[in-house]
């Protein structure tokens, strides 16, 4: 059974290897470095650059112990029976499209799109819901009580061609959108291009900040053509981690995800895995839950939140929790 060990690791984000700003890659000066080609595998430092981030800012570290500690809490008294479900937290949405050509400024109905597919996933609805194995039938998370509303996107034109994972598109002083009121909006920047990220997204220690969402490529937005991630799962694995999820196999060999019912794997998986699949950890063969939304798969292959994930995004939803302010009544 997972554990939740809070300040180990803690002190893995602190001792981990910090990548800085000077190794990121200038915008616009390397354009011609970066490949615009669609990208044949899933990727999502999300994870790597909320442990930089971490290392670097105790404030932020403090609030991702604090958030850890009331998750916890919060998930067992769900199991004691002395939380009941307070209903469906209705999530307003800004998405804020950066577009240097008229591709890139993206329609309202591919944006339409992405709102039906993070509801439908959210919801336990997706038509490939039935595609669950029986052996995860009975910890499939079905309705997660979390919707999502759009309430405004906000067009901007801007020069850059290529963007980074360094948040420029999140400050109008870098050519980008500053975040509409990030404490009680889900903001999503949509832009052209990010070489071979597909998105990335802040934590819940980071609910409020001037960086707080989710960015996605623009051709990885929504229904699509750009298959494999055609299908709008970019955003909704990325809004997992918005929601205080990490990657199924916890971002290391055999690690923790903090998710009692989601086996223990040796490492992501990719394109499209045949059940069953087996993993060797602590000398447990396991059959692995590869079609969970925050594995790497691809979108057609993903199609399952967790019980467990379920009580972690109702957490941080919570009246209490650090994304209440998201809260609509």
């Amino acid at each position: 059974m997972k554990k939740l060990l809070v300040g180990a690791f803690a002190l893995s984000m602190l001792a981990a290897c910090n990548a800085g700003e000077d190794d990121l890659l200038n915008q616009e000066e390397n354009d011609a470095l970066i490949s615009v080609s669609a990208v044949t595998q899933r990727v999502c430092p999300s994870e790597d650059i909320r442990k930089e981030a971490l290392a670097n800012n105790p404030t932020l570290m403090a609030k991702f112990v604090e958030n850890e500690s009331k998750t916890a809490k919060f998930i067992d008294d769900l199991s004691m029976g002395r939380v009941l479900a307070d209903g469906t937290v209705e999530i307003p949405v800004v998405v804020n499209v950066l577009y240097r050509t008229s591709a890139e400024n993206i329609s309202d109905a591919q944006i339409a799109s992405q709102i039906a597919t993070l509801n439908k996933d959210f919801g336990g609805t997706n038509s490939d819901v039935s595609k669950i194995p029986a052996e995860f039938t009975s910890v499939a998370a079905g309705d997660t009580k979390i919707k999502f509303r759009l309430d405004r996107v906000i067009r901007k034109s801007t020069t850059v061609r290529s963007w980074r994972t360094n948040d420029a598109m999140k400050k109008s002083s870098s050519k980008g959108q500053d975040a509409y009121k990030p404490a009680n909006y889900f903001n999503i920047w949509v832009v052209g291009d990010m070489g071979g990220v597909l998105g990335y997204a802040t934590f819940p220690e980071s609910a409020g900040l001037w960086n707080d969402g989710v960015v996605i490529a623009g051709k990885y937005f929504g229904t699509t053509a750009n298959a494999p991630y055609n299908l709008g799962r970019t955003a909704t694995h990325e809004v997992g981690h918005y929601l205080n999820l990490r990657h199924i196999w916890g971002d290391g060999n055999c690690a923790t995800d903090y998710v009692d019912d989601t086996p223990t794997q040796q490492d992501k998986n990719f394109g499209k895995p045949t059940y069953p699949q087996y993993d060797l950890c602590g000398g447990v063969n396991r059959s692995i839950q590869f079609m969970n939304y925050m594995d790497y798969v691809d979108d057609a292959a993903m199609y399952m939140f967790s019980a467990g994930q379920k009580s972690r995004m109702q957490a941080v939803t919570n009246a209490s929790g650090a994304r209440s302010g998201l809260r609509l009544y």
